[in-house]
């Protein structure tokens, strides 16, 4: 039986400029988050990027305590494109119970995000997230960046995550 999220069918033309993603991703070296709202931490990586053919790239985010290895935070989803330009998005559903949409530019190979639709859970944490933008850029050493930032009621735009990754395979 052959696995359905094989990555032998041809990359769709429509998603080529971001074939510099594909892969796996783990970090290299614990990354920072914080927060006004609570102590910063350290955390470890892994981000998976694959596709089926179609116009779209399909992504796992899995994060854990860096120390503990406990698992933290997970994040799936799809990127597609605009037809015909470099306006790209994300749709990313989260175990914590929020689901966005982030919208923004591919300009070679950094990706600039503002979330643009946010829903969530009846039941979800206070206090709410209320913004999140992501900047994802590959590096000339090879490595990927990505920079999250994150806002809350109360609370301005505020650089929430930082983290370098190494492809794996």
């Amino acid at each position: 039986m052959s696995c359905p999220f094989n990555q032998s069918a041809l990359l769709n033309h429509a998603v080529l400029p971001l074939d510099w993603l594909l892969g796996t991703w783990q970090s290299d070296e614990p990354g920072e988050g914080s927060f006004p709202s609570i102590a910063p931490f350290r955390y470890s990586e892994t981000l998976h990027f694959s596709h089926v053919g179609q116009p779209v790239i399909n992504f796992m985010f899995n994060a854990f305590h860096a120390e503990s290895k406990k698992p933290l935070h997970r994040e799936c989803g799809f990127i597609r494109f605009q037809p015909g330009t470099n306006r790209v998005a994300f749709i990313i559903a989260q175990n914590s119970g929020l689901v966005e949409i982030e919208e923004g530019e591919l300009i070679g190979q950094q990706l600039t995000l503002h979330c643009t639709t946010l829903a969530r859970t009846s039941f979800a944490k206070e206090p709410f997230v209320q913004q999140i933008s992501r900047h994802i850029q590959l590096k000339p050493d090879g490595r990927l960046e990505q920079t999250v930032s994150m806002a809350l009621e109360g609370q301005p735009l505020t650089q929430h995550l930082h983290i370098t990754y190494r492809r794996t395979d």
